[in-house]
């Protein structure tokens, strides 16, 4: 049975929702903070895992209306490359409602710090390489990352932005912020798939959900309009203090 939360913790998960969303705007890895939180708040793994997808698909609309507005959004490259990530997508979300929730959440803590050492300390991922920039069809590996982002982001999502950009920056050689807008449109695409699953397993608890969703329009305007100003280093050091903070929180809940 999953306990009904307070106006106080629905007020915290507010606060964290939009915080996630800055940092899911700017680079990726803000659901490896709303994810070990809902679990700290009671929620079980399976439950947080479908609660946030809600969140992910708003803030995905917000973000791509903000990024089209500004002329940051290669619409010409949408296509291919959404193709494998939301088969992906399927696939992880299917088997997230197949794992039971007590073998789950050791599964999503693990990797999500796991994750967010990865966003520390690989720095190479979100430099573009050398030459124009890149189809999926010049560049196959392309495809397999996609689609195993895909994977990843519809079993568990938090981080899966930073994977989409070391595909779409380290192999297609999109720059930061056009690469950003792909990734936002991926989201968007994978995570409503993913919400459908969950919804369909039973598996969203909407007073929190309808929380991140709110939380998440005003973030992602906001990650936005900062995304020229904040250094990427001091975010990547911010995003894995937050895990590891909220990840030893969830699992002494």
């Amino acid at each position: 049975m999953i306990e009904e939360l307070s106006y106080q913790s629905l007020a915290i998960l507010a606060v964290a929702g939009v915080l996630a969303t800055v940092v899911n705007v700017l680079a990726g890895g803000g659901g490896m903070i709303v994810l070990p939180a809902l679990m700290a708040l009671g929620l079980p793994a399976d439950v947080a895992n479908g609660t946030y997808r809600l969140g992910v698909v708003t803030q995905s609309i917000a973000g791509t209306a903000a990024m089209g507005r500004e002329g940051k959004l290669d619409t010409g490259s949408i296509v291919p490359i959404l193709i494998p990530t939301v088969l992906g997508a399927v696939v992880g979300a299917l088997l997230a409602t197949w794992v039971p929730r007590e073998v789950l959440k050791p599964i999503m803590l693990a990797t999500m710090v796991l994750m967010a050492a990865l966003i520390v300390f690989r720095k190479q991922t979100l430099i573009p390489g050398e030459g124009p920039t890149l189809t999926p069809q010049e560049a196959p590996r392309s495809y397999v990352g996609l689609f195993l982002a895909g994977v990843y982001g519809g079993f568990i999502q938090a981080g899966v932005g930073f994977l989409l950009l070391g595909v779409l920056v380290g192999t297609l050689r999109h720059n930061l912020i056009t690469g950003n807008a792909l990734k936002l449109v991926i989201t968007l695409a994978f995570g409503s798939v993913s919400l459908g699953i969950f919804v369909w397993a039973g598996l969203v608890s909407w007073a929190p959900a309808l929380v991140l969703a709110a939380a998440s329009i005003v973030g992602a305007r906001l990650g936005v309009r900062l995304m020229l100003k904040v250094p990427i280093e001091g975010l990547r050091w911010f995003v894995f203090a937050c895990v590891v903070a909220t990840c030893i929180a969830a699992w002494l809940r």
